[in-house]
């Protein structure tokens, strides 16, 4: 797999190894831009971001933020570079745009708890409804693990960028995005996803990042069922994943993984965890 060039650059740079002199060689850096979000006619965000797939990034943002409730809510998707970045223009239903106007307002120097537009601890984690957990094997787990690395040709190219697959329930990696942000790639693969016509019942979602509580509630937002973490999950993500019924994985290696929470396997859980 080969990278696109708006991706990365290739820079000269000098590697100093132990106490001998610099030798010169090339390295590809991985492009990084300010992307804009523009719905309708107001800017809405600027995120930090890899400038590829940025359909899909717009799309699985507006999802997983709720901005729309479904993708047929977006009409039209326009991306446009210029001279400071990278613009996003989406046009949404006239609902959803009068709910974006009214959480705008609210946003309005209102910093309370740390999170802009957010007034209180209550409202800094979004309520997310239930989801079907998956019953997904640990074979499946670590064939995706052994497969993922091969879809990932700007992380080998860069060293730079995380990676979000959609895997089926065999483990085979149908669907991979990369980008710098850790939830940019998840929000490109929740994008792509809405056009492939794949169930959430029928795979589990694979990140090669840490179990962010954002990770679990945007994987949930779209119906996942499974995470799948290479590194670890944070205190809020389990709790966020034992809330909506996700099963999540973190520290999942080569041989090895961690079941944080599997609503199939509560039980079991709750047995282990009186006898620690």
């Amino acid at each position: 797999m080969q990278i696109k060039d708006e991706n990365a650059i290739n820079l000269a740079v000098a590697v100093h190894e132990d106490e001998g002199a610099a030798r010169w060689t090339h390295d590809d850096i991985a492009v990084e831009v300010p992307v804009a979000l523009v719905y309708n006619y107001i800017s809405h965000a600027v995120m930090m971001a890899t400038p590829d797939d940025l359909q899909d990034f717009a799309l699985g943002f507006s999802l997983t933020e709720d901005i729309i409730a479904d993708a047929g809510e977006v009409s039209h998707i326009h991306v446009q570079s210029g001279k400071n970045g990278i613009t996003v223009r989406l046009q949404i239903s006239d609902e959803r745009f009068e709910a974006l106007r009214e959480r705008r307002r609210n946003m309005v120097g209102r910093t309370g708890c740390g999170l802009c537009g957010v007034e209180s601890l209550k409202q800094a984690i979004r309520v997310i409804e239930p989801v079907q957990s998956v019953a997904v094997t640990d074979e499946a787990i670590q064939k995706a693990l052994a497969e993922v690395n091969q879809h990932q040709p700007l992380q080998q190219a860069t060293g730079a960028t995380h990676a979000a697959a959609w895997c089926d329930l065999e483990g085979h990696i149908l669907l991979v995005r990369e980008d710098v942000g850790r939830h940019n790639a998840l929000d490109k693969l929740i994008g792509a996803f809405t056009k492939t016509g794949y169930s959430v019942h029928d795979g589990f979602v694979l990140v090669t990042s840490r179990a962010s509580y954002e990770m679990v509630q945007k994987s949930a937002s779209a119906g996942f069922g499974c995470l799948v973490a290479v590194w670890a999950p944070t205190s809020l993500a389990v709790e966020q994943a034992q809330e909506v019924g996700m099963k999540l994985v973190g520290f999942a290696r080569d041989g090895r993984h961690i079941v944080y929470h599997d609503p199939d396997s509560e039980e079991q859980h709750e047995k282990a965890r009186r006898a620690v």
